[in-house]
Formats: C-alpha cells, sequence, structure tokens
C-alpha cells in the first residue's frame, strides 16, 4: 500500500463533476490522498458555471484542464470513481470501483450546479473518512 492513497475522478468530459470531486478532495484531503482526474471524451474546458459553483465556495478551479482518461491513470490510482460514463473506464482488478450517480451539469446554469457541487462535497468527505481519516491526537 502507497504512503497515501490515490483517486482518480471519471466522468465524461472531465469539465464539470470529476472536477468538482477532485477540487473537494484536494480542498479537503490536503496532501493525505492523491488526486487526479480526467475524462473518455475530455472537452475543451471546463464548465463556466462549475467555475463559479467552486468559486464561491472558496475553490478556484479556473485554471484547471480537461484531461484525457489513460489506462496509466486509472492503474496508478487506488480508488476510481466513475460519474456517468458508462463502460469507458477500464477495470482493474485489485482497486476499488465506486459508480456516482450525479446530475449532469453540462448546459446548466450556476444555480442548477450548486445541488450537484454540495453532493459531491458530503460524498468527498464520506470518501476521506473512509480512506484517509485524520491522524487521531
Amino acid at each position: 500500500m502507497p504512503d497515501k492513497p490515490s483517486v482518480l475522478f471519471v466522468c465524461v468530459h472531465n469539465a464539470g463533476r470529476s472536477q468538482m470531486a477532485a477540487a473537494w478532495l484536494t480542498h479537503l484531503a490536503g496532501d493525505r490522498v492523491e488526486v487526479r482526474s480526467a475524462g473518455s471524451v475530455p472537452a475543451d474546458t471546463v464548465n463556466p458555471a462549475v467555475v463559479e459553483a467552486m468559486r464561491e465556495a472558496g475553490i478556484d478551479i479556473a485554471h484547471e484542464q480537461p484531461k484525457v482518461l489513460t489506462v496509466d491513470a486509472v492503474q496508478a490510482s487506488d480508488v476510481v470513481i466513475t460519474m456517468g460514463c458508462g463502460d469507458a473506464c477500464p477495470i482493474f482488478p485489485g482497486k476499488t470501483y465506486l459508480d456516482w450517480d450525479l446530475d449532469d451539469p453540462t448546459g446548466q446554469g450556476v444555480e442548477a450546479v450548486r445541488p450537484i457541487r454540495d453532493e459531491i462535497r458530503s460524498r468527498i468527505e464520506a470518501l476521506i473518512a473512509g480512506i484517509a481519516p485524520a491522524a487521531g491526537p
């Protein structure tokens, strides 16, 4: 087992849900977890409504770029969390796979993205408690 767990978030465009999840995990777990995100068919840019919703929560993801999903990224991760990408994600033995059924923010305004953002945060908090709990006193 590596020093710290690694998590890969995958959605189709890597422009919304997976970007928010990666940002929350980085923000809430700090350096206790290695974080990656990717898309099976990455968009050109991160969804502007997603950038705005995360900015409201105090997290700036405007500099992030959607990335293409690679076999190497999956192999290098302990936990792979998919969000509506179906069978596009390769499966390797020994990995933990979770599928989060979340609304797709594509084409939605910031008002519609906020509840998705908040749902992702609560799932990330539960994930951290399971894979990288804070050291006790």
